[in-house]
């Protein structure tokens, strides 16, 4: 039974003790309201500014599990905050232990701080969480895709568009390291987890899946070098660094070029193509 006096005064208290810039928000000069505003709350949240103002005013409807998801990660709680809202909600939070997609709110601090940086927070499987503007405009909006898509490894065997913004002399390694990969995960995960699904559906419809499944390669680990081909700025050698949040198992991934190689400008000259914040 959903608590509305309870989740209205928890919004209200976690709202006010956000500041701009702890979700990458410009302070400006005027501000008055103590923490964040109802509309930039609900922007987080991607929702409308009258279904959270209601929330806090102890009206609407009872949210569902996927909007108290948005909620927590918008207001950037904890995985105890987390549970807890969905019990105000009403709802049993998600069971302990499972991987999912709930980020750290200090992972995302640090990807907030990344602006003018390409860079993602992605899933164990692959699955891109957030990118900041640059991480959109060098290998393109990876958080729009839905189902087994999700997955980088599962899209670059389905989908061959992918490999356009990947050098053609690391494709063979690309590929053999998304098979390792998932080969590790779903040992640890075991059967009917979502790794193993993604293995079964691979090995349904794709031939060069199968084949590289079968030699039972594990180990590999990306090369820290990465060669990408972009449509507009061209070829640039990146460096990824990896940040692993082991309570999640999500992974922020930043990628830098050393500064005064032809890439360094490249990667500059990128900024232009980046979406707007």
């Amino acid at each position: 039974m959903i608590d509305r006096t309870g989740l209205a005064g928890f919004l209200r208290s976690r709202r006010e003790a956000l500041q701009p810039e702890d979700v990458g928000l410009p302070r400006g000069a005027r501000r008055r309201t103590a923490g964040l505003r109802r509309e930039e709350v609900a922007a987080l949240c991607h929702m409308s500014v009258d279904y959270y103002s209601r929330l806090e005013r102890e009206r609407g409807p009872q949210p569902s599990e996927q909007m108290l998801a948005s909620i927590a990660q918008g207001l950037h709680l904890t995985r105890i905050e987390r549970d807890h809202l969905f019990r105000l909600a009403g709802h049993r939070p998600p069971v302990a232990g499972v991987v999912g997609e709930h980020i750290s709110p200090g992972l995302l601090r640090v990807l907030d701080r990344l602006g003018d940086t390409p860079a993602e927070i992605v899933t164990e499987l692959g699955e891109t969480l957030r990118q900041t503007p640059l991480g959109v405009a060098l290998t393109g909006d990876a958080t729009r895709f839905t189902g087994p898509e999700r997955s980088l490894g599962f899209r670059w065997f389905t989908v061959p568009a992918v490999r356009e913004r990947y050098a053609p002399e690391e494709h063979a390694f690309l590929g053999r390291m998304y098979a390792s990969g998932l080969r590790e995960i779903t040992a640890l995960r075991g059967p009917g987890s979502r790794a193993a699904q993604l293995a079964d559906l691979l090995l349904a419809r794709s031939g060069e899946f199968r084949r590289l499944w079968e030699a039972h390669e594990v180990g590999l680990r990306p090369n820290e070098v990465k060669h990408f081909v972009h449509p507009e700025v061209g070829g640039m050698e990146l460096h990824c660094q990896r940040l692993v949040d082991p309570d999640c198992l999500h992974s922020l991934m930043v990628y830098t070029a050393v500064p005064g190689t032809e890439s360094h400008e490249r990667l500059r000259l990128l900024a232009a193509v980046a979406p707007p914040v």
